[in-house]
């Protein structure tokens, strides 16, 4: 099989353990529209397609993808699609299924937060996301409010998913082995936002985190004033991690559109 490349961030899972425990938490069914992200050497490929019966694959490295043609040319089931997922259309694959997909994928740590961010541009076409990431990144993504975690990514997650950590895994369960601990993420996308979003939203957040010590009046004095803030029901002189993602929503409608 190909060598990991470090250019990929490639580290392949290889232990039957946790391949067991991330296969149960996915619990894939006949008919789903099933999507590995970056399948690698193939260790959970085989299971998924056997589970759901099709399985479409996303792989960017043109030596992976050539074994896994070769391995699975007997399966019409199955679809691999050598392509950059960072750039892959997941809506026209989504809309091509039927249904809305349900993504699998041992994230590169180095593309792993853009891509989160690209796949959930188009959240109708998303069902679900069981994704391995940096364990620092699952935390961050699941943090509640006033939390050491709890930021930018938190809050800009929040009003497309439902985050939860499933567990964790060791450096050893790959060849060859991270540096860092890895966790399991459980994303189920939300059919419509948790609260009113829109380009604001993003402008707020940033500006919100951009240095954390900073009071929210402070932080916002550019966008909105401590009046504006008061009127939100929110004290201007708290901290922005203090704050649910609901109350950045708030804030943001606050803003002029467009």
């Amino acid at each position: 099989m190909p060598y990991a490349r470090k250019r990929f961030g490639q580290h392949f899972l290889h232990d039957p353990a946790a391949i067991a425990q991330i296969l149960e938490a996915i619990d894939a069914r006949p008919g789903e529209a099933l999507v590995e992200i970056g399948p690698g050497r193939g260790a959970l490929t085989a299971q998924l397609l056997a589970a759901a019966g099709a399985l479409d694959a996303v792989e960017i490295d043109r030596d992976l993808a050539a074994a896994l043609r070769t391995t699975w040319a007997h399966r019409a089931e199955f679809m691999l699609h050598e392509a950059d997922a960072l750039q892959f259309d997941f809506a026209a694959l989504a809309q091509a299924r039927g249904r809305p997909l349900r993504v699998v994928g041992n994230l590169p740590y180095n593309i792993s937060t853009p891509l989160l961010f690209h796949l959930l541009r188009t959240p109708a076409a998303l069902q679900d996301l069981h994704v391995m990431l940096q364990r620092e990144v699952v935390e961050r993504i699941c943090a509640a409010p006033g939390g050491r975690d709890y930021g930018r990514l938190t809050v800009m997650l929040a009003p497309w998913v439902e985050a939860e950590s499933l567990f964790d895994v060791g450096p050893g369960a790959f060849r060859p082995p991270p540096q860092i601990w890895s966790s399991v993420a459980r994303l189920r996308v939300r059919r419509q936002p948790a609260f009113a979003v829109d380009a604001r939203y993003g402008r707020v957040v940033a500006a919100a985190f951009a240095q954390r010590r900073k009071t929210l009046r402070n932080a916002l004095r550019t966008l909105l004033d401590s009046g504006a803030i008061e009127a939100c029901g929110i004290d201007p002189g708290v901290r922005p991690e203090t704050l649910a993602p609901a109350q950045f929503g708030a804030l943001a409608q606050l803003l002029p559109s467009g």
